[in-house]
């Protein structure tokens, strides 16, 4: 495995969990999966959007950072290891969650916690169509993730490909995944692990065909 620490992200339902998953497995690296059953918020926030936003924001910000910390303690440069997650992305549900007021403290909290955070090696940025994040997340079920709109994933996916339009602080490798199925067509697996593979610094973008054409 080139890169010592990999972080997986994108919007609900991508299917980052199953990526780190797989690639933990191929590249036998740990994987460590974002902290998202341990928000007593998360549920609510889904029924009142406005009214437990920040309660859950705040929530999910310290829990990833004290996660992060750990990870810097342990074995980093033994065993590489794959998140399903990157630091980052809870100022990007922060922005599109939060009111003014609210954005404003927690950027101040951020901007803290953010330096004392350690940087992947390689981030993936998984991207689909709306209506296919909307299909994957009917499939798996989540009760409160019933409450989950097109309207809100419409919103979601804007703001992370404005994110990662500029983002330059590690290599990126942006992948649409809209048209493969990594976890069913080991095809459509072994080409995005070459791409993975070949990558070295920058920002690279692979749009294939995939399964789904076919």
């Amino acid at each position: 495995m080139r890169f010592r620490y990999i972080a997986v992200d994108g919007p609900i339902g991508v299917g980052k969990t199953t990526l780190a998953g797989i690639l933990s497995k191929l590249f036998d690296a740990r994987v460590v999966l974002e902290p998202v059953k341990s928000n007593p918020f998360l549920p609510l926030f889904y029924t009142d959007r406005k009214r437990y936003a920040f309660q859950t924001q705040v929530s999910f910000l310290i829990a990833r950072y004290q996660q992060q910390k750990e990870l810097e303690q342990q074995d980093l440069f033994g065993k590489g290891i794959i998140t399903d997650y990157f630091f980052a992305r809870d100022r990007i549900f922060a922005h599109i969650n939060l009111s003014e007021d609210e954005l404003s403290i927690y950027e101040k909290v951020y901007a803290l916690l953010n330096p004392r955070v350690i940087k992947p090696d390689l981030v993936i940025y998984m991207q689909a169509d709306v209506d296919i994040l909307l299909d994957r997340i009917g499939k798996r079920g989540v009760e409160y993730e019933k409450g989950i709109d097109g309207q809100y994933l419409e919103e979601l996916v804007k703001v992370y490909n404005d994110f990662f339009f500029y983002y330059n602080e590690t290599a990126l490798l942006v992948v649409n995944t809209s048209e493969i199925d990594i976890e069913n067509n080991e095809e459509d697996l072994t080409n995005l692990v070459k791409e993975i593979r070949r990558i070295k610094s920058g920002t690279h973008y692979y749009i294939p065909l995939g399964s789904r054409k076919k």
